[in-house]
């Protein structure tokens, strides 16, 4: 018997737009996380419910349907794992920004795919050590 492997991590992509949650999943693919997609910050929440020690990294428009946004979405977040690794992304975030809890990172769009998979890196790293 080998070593245990460690637990594969997940990044919630969250994106109202059908083609940007795609291609944002395609792009974190490259990351070695495993990749989840929802529409909503309440279909993000309730993964996060049920599979949050798994979550490395959420990446998150800011803009979304439903009763949260993003920014809302990453402060219940933060309040529940802190040290989880949440972006928030927006093409127009308006007064949003000034609002995003500590410890969020902003990416505008249109965003770098370097970029992106740098900060999913990193994020996977810090998750293999927590």
């Amino acid at each position: 018997m080998g070593q245990a492997r460690p637990p594969r991590r997940t990044a919630l992509v969250v994106e109202d737009d059908a083609e940007l949650r795609w291609l944002s999943a395609t792009l974190l693919e490259e990351s070695d996380l495993d990749i989840v997609e929802c529409e909503s910050a309440e279909a993000a929440l309730a993964v996060m419910l049920m599979r949050g020690p798994e979550v490395a990294m959420i990446f998150a428009d800011i803009r979304l349907p439903g009763v949260m946004d993003g920014v809302d979405l990453a402060r219940e977040v933060k309040m529940r794992w802190p040290h989880l690794t949440v972006v928030l992304t927006s093409g127009n975030p308006g007064d949003r920004l000034k609002q995003l809890p500590p410890g969020v990172l902003y990416l505008p769009k249109p965003w770098q795919p370097l970029n992106v998979l740098m900060v999913a890196e990193r994020a996977r790293l810090s998750a293999r050590r927590g």
